[in-house]
């Protein structure tokens, strides 16, 4: 049964994450991992200084599913099954010590897989007191005054025949992005409630909502009755031109910004499912698309709804109960389509209602045959050289048709999707007198050919696309122009 529960499908960082759920119900607020190389003799060691555990405590502890996932919980819980220790250990290695410090006693018990496998009998052999040579790893329990610490040995489905000591790093490297991502709630703020360590090192918060970037754009927190009481946020970040680069590889997540869409679902502010959409969707089941790679959900529900949310064993997994899909759904395809038009118009801000549009040089046409983008002529400075064109107009009019049908969408769509080549628009990287050049060639036709007012074409300039993005510009062209040619 043991050797069979090793296959549930924990990786170390979830299977981590699981161990630390335990040192939080025991009202921690400081935990330690410390990952030591050795070859096949490596281990993993998670301290903390909880409540600890008298003898019985820990024996009940010990036991593989010692309570029912169908018992009340305490409100800030992180349990469910009784499983977790055990099954998230073995999933890991074949030996597993557990230490606990409680009124003074310490108190010690072991699994080992490899001494039930060897037994003549069937019996559950659990084993008191560290494996001999390993009792050194229970020395960081005997400097404090309470606390737990779970010792990882025989690591045989990590430390793998081929496995050096560059990927124990990089393995490291997987399991602090995701302890960072699902305890970042509990990491974040000037009084954080966990403050977690792995070899001395303090583990960062990934906050997945940008939630302090002013270029995000939050919902109003919804609360939903149904399903065990939901509580839903929904949150567009902001494209990667309005980034520094530094945050755009940190907003990025572990798996990367397409695959970080979705809905972030927490059970008592600890994440559960990071980045999925659920299996909703309008007429079939969303899937993960570039265009809504800027789209993140938090959805919160309570330690109570573990069966109508059907979270597993690992809280890897989560489904909506009926009775709150047609809202989610909702919900999230305002997020996906408000998301859409900001990856769409390269980090522009939402255009909120009753505000002066921007006049745009590009439309997208829905047509029989599917879409098609055409060269706005109202664009001023279309319209300029159009109404200027006299008898070559239609020749500039054929060019702008061959440049509309010659438009290399398909290419364009690898390099956006491509972080490596993004295309640059809007002038972005362009220094500012090309800008300046362009843009004092639209204000003299505006001013000298259309008769507008110098305050009234900066007005107009700065609502048209690209130099609605460059106020100061505008706003430093002069009131007085010559009639001379520029």
């Amino acid at each position: 049964m043991l050797e069979a529960l090793r296959g549930l499908g924990y990786s170390a960082a979830t299977a981590l994450a699981d161990i630390i759920d335990n040192s939080m119900s025991a009202r921690a607020g400081r935990v330690e991992l410390t990952f030591r190389w050795d070859g096949t003799h490596s281990h993993v060691a998670i301290l903390d200084d909880g409540q600890g555990m008298n003898a019985q405590e820990l024996d009940l502890a010990m036991r593989l599913g010692e309570k029912s996932p169908l018992d009340q919980r305490r409100a800030g819980d992180l349990g469910r099954f009784g499983l977790g220790l055990k099954t998230a250990s073995f999933s890991q290695c074949r030996r597993l010590t557990v230490a606990s410090l409680k009124s003074g006693q310490l108190n010690c018990l072991r699994w080992d897989l490899d001494v039930l496998a060897a037994s003549s009998d069937d019996g559950w052999h659990l084993l008191e007191g560290p494996a001999e040579g390993s009792e050194e790893l229970l020395q960081s329990l005997k400097e404090i005054d309470k606390g737990t610490i779970v010792v990882w040995e025989r690591l045989d489905r990590i430390v793998t025949p081929g496995f050096t000591a560059q990927d124990f790093l990089n393995l490291m490297d997987t399991v602090e992005y995701h302890l960072a991502m699902v305890f970042h709630r509990y990491l974040d703020g000037p009084r954080p409630r966990l403050r977690l360590f792995m070899n001395g090192k303090a583990v960062a918060p990934w906050d997945p909502f940008l939630a302090k970037h002013p270029a995000t754009w939050s919902s109003p927190v919804v609360r939903l009755l149904a399903g065990g009481g939901t509580e839903v946020q929904c949150h567009v970040l902001p494209h990667k031109d309005r980034l520094a680069p530094h945050e755009v590889q940190s907003a990025g997540g572990p798996d990367g910004w397409t695959a970080q869409q979705g809905f972030y679902v927490y059970r008592n502010e600890r994440l559960l499912l990071a980045g999925s959409w659920l299996s909703l969707g309008s007429a079939r089941s969303w899937t993960k698309e570039e265009a809504h790679r800027l789209a993140r959900i938090r959805l919160d529900i309570s330690n109570t709804a573990d069966i109508d949310w059907k979270i597993d064993i690992r809280k890897s997994t989560a489904r909506p109960p009926v009775s709150v899909r047609a809202e989610l759904i909702r919900l999230a395809e305002d997020t996906r389509a408000r998301a859409r038009r900001v990856f769409a118009h390269r980090g522009q801000p939402i255009r909120q209602s009753g505000a002066k549009p921007v006049a745009q040089a590009w439309r997208a046409e829905h047509f029989k045959g599917g879409m098609r983008y055409r060269i706005e002529d109202s664009h001023p400075a279309v319209s300029a050289v159009l109404s200027e064109a006299g008898s070559f107009a239609h020749q500039v009019r054929a060019m702008l048709r061959v440049l509309e049908e010659t438009l290399p969408v398909q290419r364009i769509w690898l390099d956006t999707t491509d972080g490596q080549e993004t295309p640059r628009t809007g002038f972005s990287g362009t220094h500012s007198s090309e800008v300046q050049a362009v843009l004092s060639v639209m204000y003299r036709n505006l001013v000298l050919k259309k008769g507008m007012s110098p305050e009234i074409a900066r007005e107009q300039l700065l609502h048209t696309e690209p130099f609605n993005n460059y106020q100061e510009l505008v706003a430093a062209l002069p009131d007085t122009l010559d009639s001379g040619n520029q």
